[in-house]
């Protein structure tokens, strides 16, 4: 493309002539449309504000601009003009306008390009300034109407609000007149005819109207204008309601200090006399025309300095003398204005006098008095009033008593409304024995019983109150500590059981509420080891850290032993309990230090969630909560759990199921279970492991996975472990003495190795049935070897010494090494059915069974594989060098009978 287009044809001619009528300095450009070829003339540099030099940069810009008109060149008939104006950032200086018209042609686009810069900037200023003027007519505060022909034709916002409609059509298209009261119509017309020139205004004062017959006065400018090319009048409108009505105010305020019963005068900076009521010359007996121009202080026979007094408060109380030589006794009120001072001297002589007889008899009582006057505010204290309230006469003069910190029995501070005088006022009933809590200044609470009457019950809007009370502050504290100690824990001062329903059930049908029941893990070894004193002081300082973490709208209170409660009200979801729950167990979790003791308790925690509608009591509430937190700490303690009905449904269970466990083992209603154990070099069963089975009268046979962790959580286990014990030894006694030549093998709980009384029990077992030591294996979980391993090697060697064979059961499940192996000088490994399972579809699994089956290996333990169920998993424990194994492959538990009266090939199958 060439920086030039060649020299136009005629018919270019004509088209650049036409299209170059309306514009000036226009720059010619055209487009060939199949050669995709631009052009333009001289001119286009300047105009693009490009460097004539630069012709691609021009390309480039010219092309992007024109853009839009290329594109609809394709669409377009021959001989079509296109229009288009762009904005356009120069690369240097402010963006610019240029309008592009082209043509249509054979080949493509002839045009030119125009900047049209200046005339968007008029049409913005036009803009700009048309916008100002309708917002300031908009937003002005002024009523702002224009009519034409005598109907509203426009109302700004203010005019809307002000005659009380919602949008300007509630007023457009009415008639001027209806806005106007009937007194001021009549000088419309004359307003409207002086007004012969656009432009012309007119300032006058008319009464409007508005909906309801509310009128208001105005201030009017009315200026003759134009609406839609007719005549019509602009008129901005000023409430005077304002104006009018301080007016009459000033007229009254004058009336008023003509006839007021105080003297009021005012001076000027030097305070002298200005002004002299009628009541000043009647108090100080100078006439108003001596007293003009006097020092105050002369005529009223005492110092007086109006700006001292009003930078002092304003408000003086002081004697003066009147002409006469009577002594006055005066209150003094000091107000600034323009360059002086007004004064308002009440006679308060008569009072006073009033006021010393009877100050001498109430100064005598027992009883606080206060007299409380018209405004609210204190007259008189007697002593006995100071003493209570811990606040000085002088100090509680002028004050009102809503300034004063006072609560009624629930707490509640009173509202001016609620004060005795108040309401005395209002209802015209004397208030007799109200019991009130007044905070002293010196920090400390005192209760009263107060009474309050009407000085003059035949005038309550002016007539002062005389207030009574005595001090039972005493009283009230013996009885609230009796109270409190009704309804709270002793040892912690939180809200005990009884506090906890009566919260809960007041809460019930209102916002949710949660329940939280905390029991603490850990403290029976701290009160047991530790002795109570310690253990009640972690009570308490377990209990100020609950209180601590929840909300003073919250409640947290101790049922009992180590079991806390928590109310949260209002509670907004269950993330948020959860958070709440995860505060308190950190709470309860951070060290202990008690006598150079660090000492550590965890939580359980069960949670209940109850809103409107929740049928349950507080009763039921705190009870499933207590059924979630026995699911928490059978879940392994430490943790929280939400309580479902399926929950109790299960715990109910397990109470029921704990009952009867405890029949069955008292009626012997419990049985021994055996299960094979082959060795897999010989096939041949070697021995059994013993196993306890519980068939229910009611329920059938109950899962060991469900009773035997509820024989864990009780005393229960001891016995069912001595139980087996004894059974299986005096059954596996017999049958060697009939020449079946096994081994037993029985598991151990955790708590049968705490129990000092197992190796004992182990010694008798073996002595009353005759077998043998050595055909006795006693098999320990991981768990309970690592939970303290030195309590439970001490255990194992003991039964070491008794000839025992000692096993650990589900290797792998836990965290044992080579090493605590070696140790514990222990004689057979498990490995646990999880790997066994594994065995044949995860290469991993064998990697694993391999691995424990060498390491059981390099310590001599004989390897016996759990859960064995196919032919596959048999033949890879046989290669991988695996010594015995059992699972229902070989068989599942059985009665001796039907173990042994089985067939050999059967037993041991293969």
């Amino acid at each position: 493309m060439e920086a030039r287009a060649n020299p136009p044809s005629p018919v270019d001619h004509e088209q650049v002539i036409d299209l170059a009528l309306s514009a000036d300095h226009a720059v010619v450009w055209s487009l060939d449309l199949a050669a995709g070829r631009l052009s333009w003339h001289n001119g286009m540099a300047e105009l693009l504000g490009v460097p004539a030099e630069e012709p691609e940069t021009i390309r480039a810009v010219l092309a992007r601009l024109t853009e839009p008109l290329a594109v609809a060149a394709h669409t377009t008939g021959l001989w079509q003009d296109l229009d288009l104006e762009q904005s356009y950032e120069t690369p240097s200086g402010p963006p610019r306008w240029i309008r592009f018209r082209a043509r249509t042609t054979e080949s493509g686009l002839l045009g030119i390009a125009t900047d049209v810069t200046d005339r968007h900037d008029e049409r913005r200023e036009l803009a700009d300034l048309a916008d100002r003027y309708r917002l300031l007519v908009e937003l002005s505060p002024d009523l702002i109407a224009v009519h034409s022909g005598g109907v509203l034709v426009y109302a700004n916002p203010t005019l809307v609000r002000f005659a009380g409609g919602t949008t300007s059509a509630d007023l457009l298209g009415r008639p001027i007149t209806d806005f106007v009261a009937d007194e001021s119509i009549p000088e419309m017309p004359k307003r409207m005819a002086s007004l012969t020139e656009p432009g012309a205004s007119k300032r006058t004062e008319a009464v409007l109207s508005f909906a309801g017959g509310r009128k208001a006065p105005m201030e009017i400018v009315s200026v003759r204008t134009t609406w839609e090319g007719r005549r019509a009048y602009q008129v901005i409108l000023r409430d005077l309601s304002a104006q009018k009505a301080a007016e009459s105010t000033l007229r009254f305020q004058a009336a008023l200090v003509e006839h007021v019963s105080d003297a009021i005068i005012a001076t000027d900076a030097e305070g002298r006399v200005t002004s002299w009521n009628p009541a000043a010359e009647a108090i100080y007996g100078w006439p108003a025309a001596a007293a003009q121009g006097q020092k105050v202080g002369e005529l009223v026979g005492a110092p007086l300095d109006p700006a001292e007094v009003f930078h002092a408060g304003g408000v003086l109380e002081t004697t003066h003398r009147a002409a006469s030589g009577s002594v006055l006794e005066v209150r003094v009120s000091v107000a600034e204005m323009n360059d002086g001072h007004v004064l308002v001297c009440a006679d308060e002589t008569a009072r006073r006098r009033a006021e010393r007889q009877y100050s001498t008899v109430v100064a005598a009582l027992d009883e606080g008095v206060l007299v409380i006057g018209p405004g609210e505010t204190v007259l008189s204290a007697n002593p006995a009033a100071e003493r209570i309230l811990g606040v000085s006469e002088s100090a509680m003069k002028s004050s009102s008593p809503e300034q004063w910190l006072v609560y009624d029995e629930q707490g509640n501070r009173l509202r001016r409304e609620q004060f005795p005088s108040a309401q005395v006022r209002r209802t015209g009933v004397a208030q007799l024995g109200r019991v009130l809590r007044v905070a002293r200044r010196d920090g400390r609470t005192a209760w009263i019983s107060l009474s309050c009457r009407a000085m003059r019950p035949e005038d309550f809007a002016t007539t002062s109150f005389v207030v009574s009370f005595s001090d039972i502050t005493e009283r009230r504290a013996i009885g609230e500590r009796l109270k409190h100690d009704a309804t709270h824990d002793p040892l912690t001062e939180l809200a005990n059981r009884t506090l906890v329903l009566d919260r809960l059930t007041a809460s019930l049908g209102q916002a949710k509420v949660a329940v939280l029941f905390i029991d603490l893990d850990k403290f029976k070894l701290i009160n047991d080891s530790l002795g109570h004193t310690v253990g009640d002081r972690v009570l308490r300082i377990a209990g100020e850290r609950l209180r601590r973490a929840v909300r003073s709208s919250d409640l947290v209170g101790r049922l009992g032993g180590d079991e806390f409660v928590v109310l949260a009200f209002d509670v907004p979801d269950r993330a948020w309990i959860r958070s709440l729950t995860e505060h308190l167990r950190e709470s309860l979790t951070r060290p202990i230090s008690i006598d150079g003791r660090r000492l550590h308790v965890d939580a359980s925690i069960g949670i209940v969630l109850a809103g409107p509608g929740d049928p349950r009591t507080a009763d039921d509430l705190v009870r499933d909560a207590d059924v979630a937190m026995y699911q928490a700490k059978t879940l392994g303690r430490g943790r929280f759990e939400f309580f479902d009905v399926e929950l109790r449904e299960r715990v109910q269970r397990r109470l029921g199921l704990e009952q009867d466990l405890r029949d069955a083992v008292r009626r012997g209603k419990l049985w021994a279970a055996y299960q094979p154990v082959v060795d897999l070099r010989s096939g041949r069963m070697v021995a059994v492991e013993g196993l306890l089975r519980w068939t229910h009268p009611v329920n059938g046979p109950v899962s060991p996975t469900e009773f035997i962790p509820l024989a864990e959580e009780s005393d229960l286990i001891n016995l069912l472990g001595s139980y087996v014990l004894e059974e299986t030894t005096r059954e596996l006694a017999a049958r060697r003495a009939a020449g079946i030549d096994v081994e037993l093998k029985i598991n151990l709980s955790t708590r049968q190795l705490d129990d000092p009384e197992f190796v004992p029990a182990v010694k008798d077992a073996l002595a009353r049935t005759g077998l043998p030591a050595k055909a006795l294996c006693l098999e320990i979980t991981e768990s309970a070897l690592m939970r303290d391993s030195n309590a439970a090697g001490e255990v194992l060697d003991a039964l070491r010494g008794l000839g025992v064979r000692l096993a650990i059961d589900d290797f792998g499940t836990g965290y044992s090494s080579l090493a605590q192996l070696q140790r514990l000088t222990l004689d057979t490994l498990k490995i646990d059915r999880s790997f066994v399972t594994g065995l044949g579809t995860s290469a991993d699994a064998a990697a694993i069974v391999n691995s424990i089956i060498a390491m059981a290996h390099a310590v001599d333990l004989t390897v016996v594989a759990e859960g064995v169920e196919n032919e596959t998993q048999l033949k890879l424990l046989r290669d991988l060098g695996c010594d015995q194994a059992q699972g229902y492959y070989f068989g599942k538990p059985m009665p001796a009978d039907e173990l042994w009266r089985a067939d050999d090939r059967s037993a041991t199958g293969r």
